[in-house]
């Protein structure tokens, strides 16, 4: 597999798609971060590191409004690829729907969001768009 994030973010999004309840994705320390930003920020409901014999995986609860059914998360748009990588820096940070979605970055100070490198004051390689 030449781009493991793109895959983990598929997953999510047809699962999503297909209405399940929770969803399993190979894990990594990557994709663990990413899932804990996607839980604080209120994308998902629950998650726990399930460490198996092969492999171990990251089960996701997945989060749908209660009356409408529709899903918490409306986009998942990976932006950096093995390919060609993109970077940011704080000035030329990007705002995800003016403000309402996230980005993920992964930065020397670790997997954080746009506001958080905002606030840190550092720039990196933007991986995906949320919202």
């Amino acid at each position: 597999m030449t781009d493991p994030i793109a895959d983990y973010l598929t997953r999510v999004r047809n699962a999503y798609l297909a209405g399940h309840k929770t969803v399993e994705v190979p894990a990594s320390k990557m994709k663990v971060e990413i899932t804990r930003i996607l839980h604080e920020k209120g994308y998902i409901l629950a998650y726990k590191v399930v460490e198996g014999t092969p492999y171990n995986t990251i089960k996701m609860a997945l989060k749908y409004h209660p009356e409408t059914k529709k899903a918490a998360i409306k986009k998942l748009e990976r932006i950096s690829s093995p390919g060609l990588r993109r970077y940011t820096d704080v000035e030329n940070m990007p705002r995800v729907l003016n403000g309402l979605g996230i980005a993920i970055l992964s930065t020397s100070k670790g997997i954080i969001t746009d506001k958080e490198a905002k606030d840190l004051n550092v720039g990196g390689e933007v991986l995906c768009y949320v919202y």
